[in-house]
């Protein structure tokens, strides 16, 4: 299994994000190939300390070839195209092997 988990920093305007992200944006998601669980939340907390983040997102894969083949495909292009319509805070993606 191959995660993406993507970070969002606090956006300019919090209850746009939050609207946009769930209507607009995850329908997106859903259309990618080879994804094979998703899942987000806007209640991110640190241990200890202030929130650094706003939102997390984490999807799955069968594999790193699986992920990045859905980032290439078509639908993948169009969610990476869409994020700048509401992450105006920017992000930080990363991906990773989990057993």
């Amino acid at each position: 299994m191959h995660r993406m988990l993507v970070l969002y920093n606090e956006p300019k305007d919090p209850a746009h994000f939050k609207k946009y992200y769930i209507e607009t944006h995850l329908p997106l998601v859903s259309k990618m190939q080879g994804v094979k669980k998703v899942s987000y939340s806007f209640d991110v907390k640190p241990l200890g300390g202030k929130a650094t983040y706003f939102g997390v997102f984490e999807a799955d894969f069968e594999s790193e070839a699986a992920m990045m083949s859905a980032l290439s495909s078509k639908e993948g292009q169009a969610v990476a195209g869409d994020v700048p319509n509401y992450a105006s805070g920017g992000v930080t993606m990363v991906h990773f092997p989990v057993k």
